[in-house]
């Protein structure tokens, strides 16, 4: 991945029309602040269109989704896709019926800032520019857990993008031209987890351009407040690395052992909390501090079950088309 700086003379002028693609299942909570923030893009209206698709939702979603596109100012589009229960056939659904040359991802439960998706556009002035990855931060929480994640920016795309066998962007905050996906096909629509890793390196791997970083492009995104939701989370970034493992050899992660849970534990009793302790006094840290090492053993080893628990379907390993 490169970091190359765009000329801003030249990409003011660059509007190529764009289509912004979100899957939504169950969101009927999430999709008024969703909304506000479409209509909030500084974007130029007539260059975007934003194609919203329902994946067999049991709420009101459907019907939200419809009125917003009949009332809003913007060009929104309802769509359904009830065949696959998955978000990457919701998001290839999407692609299908877009009409831009530059098709942008994002989330129901994110937040794209005003200048998110002017940001995220602005790196393909650059023609050998194929996919862009804006950035990805927390929206405030005020629990334990949300902190916690906060603090270790655990949803950030500095991660992906410094993953040891190749970069790749999180589809909460994704943009690639439609030729690439003309080229290596659409989201394997079966697949759970791990898709957006799986299409950036099939368009990398073919040399079809590269990937920049655009930092200015934000999306901010709602962390997990409870431990339940934390280790399904956890769990389900296990299942990707065992999924990426099975399509393209992908190192696993290594299982933590009961001797190094023993010691990590043990470090954090004896040695750290007396140290936060000290500077919780102080005012220098704060109770998620105190509680970071517990977290951390608890999400590693969600991880490692999520990823020996799970095997990759054959149906999976399928590649959708335009």
């Amino acid at each position: 991945m490169n970091h190359q700086s765009v000329d801003t003379t030249t990409a003011t002028r660059f509007l190529p029309m764009v289509s912004v693609v979100v899957p939504i299942y169950n969101a009927e909570v999430d999709l008024p602040a969703l909304i506000g923030c479409l209509l909030s893009q500084t974007y130029p209206k007539d260059r975007v269109e934003y194609l919203l698709v329902d994946n067999n939702s049991s709420d009101r979603t459907l019907t939200l989704l419809q009125d917003a596109a009949a009332n809003s100012p913007i060009t929104i589009r309802a769509f359904s896709e009830n065949q696959i229960q998955s978000s990457y056939a919701a998001r290839n659904t999407g692609i299908r019926a877009a009409i831009g040359e530059i098709i942008a991802f994002t989330d129901a439960d994110c937040h794209p800032q005003p200048q998110w998706l002017e940001s995220l556009v602005q790196p393909f002035v650059n023609s050998d520019v194929v996919i862009v990855a804006g950035e990805i931060t927390a929206l405030p929480g005020n629990t334990l857990l949300e902190q916690y994640a906060e603090l270790q920016e655990i949803l950030s795309q500095k991660h992906t993008l410094a993953h040891p066998f190749c970069a790749y962007g999180q589809t909460a905050n994704l943009a690639i031209r439609r030729t690439a996906l003309e080229k290596v096909g659409l989201f394997r629509p079966y697949l759970t987890t791990g898709g957006d890793a799986d299409i950036c390196w099939r368009i990398l791997q073919q040399n079809l351009g590269r990937l920049e970083f655009a930092s200015q492009a934000i999306v901010q995104h709602r962390h997990r407040e409870t431990l339940k939701e934390l280790a399904s989370q956890w769990r389900r970034y296990g299942r990707s690395n065992r999924y990426l493992h099975e399509l393209y050899g992908v190192e696993l992660m290594p299982e933590m052992t009961l001797p190094e849970c023993g010691y990590r534990l043990g470090r954090w009793i004896f040695k750290e909390v007396p140290k936060n302790i000290v500077k919780a006094i102080a005012g220098k840290a704060g109770i998620v501090d105190l509680f970071n090492t517990p977290i951390s053993v608890f999400v590693i080893q969600a991880r490692v079950t999520g990823q020996k628990n799970a095997k990759l379907p054959e149906n999976a390993k399928l590649i959708a088309w335009l």
